[in-house]
């Protein structure tokens, strides 16, 4: 089976809105595509089939068959195969799955994947009805005015309720990851101030959304898109010859986990009742990707990328990799090993609360920083050292799980 090598990509810059700047969906899609074609260095006739990651763009953009535009940007690309992956904020990583397949049954050398989404186009009462989609429609989150931070605060009464958790360490998490943001040029919180004193329960300077979800603990709604380019190992030799470089310089996907759970979140926290984790299949999505690069424990990698639409989020990853004990994320928080410079940095690039979360391209951004990362082009972001990453992005209320470990070397 070919192994799968990252040749390059690129990423939109988060803080943007383009409906404010007069622009489309289409717009953010060429000028990604562009600068990723650019960025790995390759021809565009080179790509021999497109995948999409895109969770809603009917509704905020009405916009459907989005790997048409593949064709519009490089005339070239028409006649290509195209496909588009939905699994709402695991999109992105449907998409890269697709495309893994693809090369590793030798049908084809070369793919592109890109996720996007236009989400700033219209009010945050409207997106919050859209992004709904991926809950059970009558079934859960009826009566919430916004459905996510209302089933995620419901996440967080299952911890209190199983282990206890403190506000002062989901607090801590957005701390660090805003603090992250502000060194990454396409974050879009990077030039956000924060009053002394905000990171913590005061209703004035950070009011509550819903339950125990603050506004500060909530990923960013962003416009955006992230682009990949990946490669059987035949093409890749050839890539790493031209820039004088050996086969193990150059990332290239060393594993994967992909599960789903039931939709309705009270049906998965009914399943895992009495057990050790709240979601036992988000551990088995981490657990498999690890298995599959060669790795026993997930401290065998150099970091984790994870999803923290919410700060509740990325805590549920500290324990469901297996940094730490069941219920106790909080260690890993209190001793500083999440943040950049700790033994196990998180969330390097800014997560989604700080960088941004355009869902359909979250996934794919995810394996880019990973790519960057463990090739040492993730700037101001880097992680000292590091030669593997793990992701960990999620659809839903842990619907779809995803992870990836992105690494470099045999």
């Amino acid at each position: 089976m070919n192994h799968v090598y990252i040749l390059g990509g690129a990423q939109s810059d988060f803080a943007r809105n383009w409906a404010r700047e007069g622009l489309d969906l289409y717009a953010l899609f060429r000028e990604t595509l562009e600068a990723g074609v650019a960025d790995a260095g390759i021809e565009p006739a080179q790509i021999e089939v497109g995948h999409v990651g895109n969770f809603v763009g009917d509704l905020f953009a009405r916009q459907g068959l989005i790997g048409g535009f593949f064709a519009h940007v490089y005339p070239e690309l028409a006649g290509i195969p195209t496909s588009r992956h939905e699994a709402a904020c695991a999109s992105g990583s449907m998409a890269v799955l697709a495309a893994m397949r693809d090369i590793e049954a030798g049908h084809y050398s070369v793919a592109c994947v890109l996720g996007l989404e236009l989400m700033r186009n219209v009010d945050g009462r409207t997106g919050a009805e859209y992004l709904g989609a991926a809950a059970w429609q009558g079934q859960e989150a009826q009566d919430a005015e916004f459905p996510w931070p209302h089933l995620f605060d419901r996440i967080t009464a299952e911890y209190e309720q199983r282990y206890g958790v403190r506000e002062e360490h989901l607090a801590r998490i957005a701390e660090i990851n805003f603090g992250n943001a502000r060194d990454n040029p396409n974050a879009q919180t990077r030039n956000w101030t924060f009053a002394e004193g905000c990171f913590g329960a005061d209703d004035q300077l950070n009011p509550v959304v819903d339950g125990r979800i603050r506004k500060l603990d909530c990923g960013q709604i962003t416009d955006g898109a992230a682009c990949v380019v990946l490669a059987s190992e035949n093409v890749a030799r050839a890539h790493a010859q031209r820039q004088g470089l050996a086969l193990a310089d150059l990332p290239r996907i060393k594993g994967w986990g992909h599960r789903s759970a039931p939709l309705l979140l009270e049906r998965k926290l009914a399943l895992s009742a009495g057990q050790p984790l709240i979601f036992p299949h988000a551990a088995k999505t981490l657990e498999d990707a690890l298995h599959r690069a060669g790795y026993a424990e997930v401290t065998d990698v150099d970091g984790l990328e994870t999803h923290d639409c919410f700060t509740i989020t990325e805590y549920l990853a500290l324990d469901h990799s297996g940094l730490t004990p069941p219920g106790q994320g909080w260690q890993a928080v209190e001793d500083g090993r999440i943040a950049r410079d700790g033994s196990f940095p998180v969330n390097a690039s800014g997560g989604l609360i700080g960088l941004g979360h355009p869902v359909g391209a979250t996934g794919v951004r995810m394996v880019l920083d990973g790519a960057r990362q463990v090739s040492g082009r993730a700037g101001a972001c880097q992680i000292r050292g590091a030669e593997n990453l793990l992701t960990f992005n999620v659809g839903g209320s842990t619907t779809t799980c995803a992870s990836f470990v992105v690494g470099v070397g045999e």
